[in-house]
Formats: structure tokens, C-alpha cells, sequence
């Protein structure tokens, strides 16, 4: 863990609450999302602190695991690369799987499976530039 930068985790962890606030908002695909999963018949569930404390841990925990498997070595462009190819096969995918069997349609796992890419995405270029 020596070559981990610890801040450059806590701002990849943080940066995903910066696009999220963007991407879920009215401007972006807010609106659409709230339709597909029917969040609006929903509105009131779960305590703001708790949702956004343990979203922040989990932020915390996907932006150290990939912390620890990009290469040492990775330039800011293999790092973005690598994190899009991790947030759209490997996240984006098993949300695919996990969105058929609740019966979830395409336009909410598009939105979620777009903002988990660009979140990974953007976890390799703060990984790769802002190295210890």
C-alpha cells in the first residue's frame, strides 16, 4: 500500500459524488431515471445521512480496490482506460445482469451503467495523475 496516495483515493471517492450530483440531476438523466425506477412513488425512504454516508464508504471502498490494481506504471490515458473498461465490463455489465432478473429496464441500467464508466473512468485519471 506505500504506492497508494490515500487523498488521490478520498478524491476519487469524492469525485463520484460531483458527477453523480450532474448525471442524476434534472439537467442530465434525473428525470429519466426517476421515471424508469419509479423514485418519485418512492421519495422519503432512507435517512439522507445514512444514503449519503454509506455511499461515500462504498466510493471509498470501489476507488481503494482499484487503487491497488492499477499498475504503478499506468500513464493518466492507461489509467482513464483501464477505469472505463472496469466501470462498463466489469461494473455496468453485472449491473446488466442484476437489472434482468429485478426487471429493470434498458433506460435505468444505461444510466447507472454510464454513470459507474465514467465514475471508474475518471477514478484512473486522479489514480494515475496524482501518483505518490
Amino acid at each position: 500500500m506505500t504506492n497508494i496516495n490515500l487523498l488521490a483515493v478520498v478524491a476519487a471517492a469524492l469525485s463520484s459524488f460531483l458527477i453523480g450530483g450532474l448525471w442524476y440531476s434534472p439537467a442530465l438523466f434525473g428525470n429519466a431515471w426517476n421515471r424508469a425506477s419509479g423514485a418519485a412513488s418512492k421519495a422519503g425512504q432512507g435517512h439522507p445521512a445514512k444514503v449519503f454516508g454509506l455511499s461515500f464508504a462504498f466510493a471509498l471502498v470501489a476507488a481503494l480496490a482499484y487503487a491497488l490494481i492499477i499498475p504503478a506504471q499506468a500513464t493518466i490515458m492507461a489509467g482513464t482506460l483501464q477505469g472505463l473498461a472496469i466501470g462498463a465490463g466489469l461494473v455496468a455489465a453485472s449491473f446488466g445482469i442484476n437489472y434482468q432478473f429485478a426487471n429493470r429496464g434498458a433506460v435505468m441500467w444505461l444510466i447507472d451503467g454510464g454513470y459507474h464508466t465514467l465514475q471508474f473512468g475518471l477514478y484512473g485519471l486522479i489514480l494515475t495523475a496524482w501518483k505518490p
